[in-house]
């Protein structure tokens, strides 16, 4: 364990990159996995389960790239700019972080992965699922940053943050695609109804 803290405290940049891109892609295949909306009324089970590989591709290159730099960057200039674990220094980081790193990590999601997607439209997620997502943030994060910044050493919380990201993850990524007419998984349904009509008995070739 000390050997481990110490890597980290002599790599924290690396540590915090590689720790997002890998949660997030993790995040993104439980929920794949576990977390699939439910079928449409006309089934009686799943359409078996095909992991869409290039989804959490995505997922993980979005982590590596942005929100592992995002998070190293605001999290080593907050506690610069706020030192300090006293109560008073907790909260008023909290509350910065819920009002300035909150939005712009949710809004990252969000127009990210439709633009690695090549959606027409990289804002429709974010509009429709923006405000939402940010009232389940606040209740989340405001807890998790509190135990960050009163117990976690700063060397360590922005792969701390990344840990507590996977869980946050598996959430975006299932709002993302829940309810979403043109996601995979909708698709899948799609192909299992239209095979499910061509093996039912009596149909053509019975």
């Amino acid at each position: 364990m000390n050997t481990i803290a110490t890597w980290v405290r002599r790599h924290s940049w690396l540590s915090s990159v590689a720790a997002f891109g890998i949660l997030f892609a993790g995040a993104d295949a439980v929920q794949q996995r576990f977390m699939r909306p439910p079928p449409p009324p006309s089934h009686h089970q799943r359409p078996p389960h095909h992991p869409d590989r290039a989804r959490t591709a995505r997922a993980a290159l979005l982590g590596l790239t942005f929100h592992g730099n995002f998070n190293y960057v605001w999290l080593r200039g907050l506690e610069r700019a706020i030192p300090g674990s006293a109560a008073r220094a907790v909260v008023v980081k909290v509350l910065a972080d819920q009002t300035v790193a909150g939005p712009i990590t949710i809004s990252a999601f969000f127009t990210g992965m439709s633009l690695l997607e090549g959606k027409p439209d990289i804002y429709k997620d974010l509009r429709q699922k923006f405000w939402p997502t940010y009232k389940t943030g606040v209740v989340y994060w405001s807890a998790m940053q509190t135990i960050n910044f009163t117990l976690v050493p700063p060397y360590a919380r922005s792969v701390f943050v990344g840990v507590c990201a996977f869980l946050w993850t598996c959430y975006l990524c299932y709002v993302r695609q829940h309810s979403s007419g043109t996601d995979r998984e909708q698709q899948q349904h799609e192909v299992w109804e239209h095979k499910e009509q061509h093996e039912e008995p009596g149909g053509p070739g019975q």
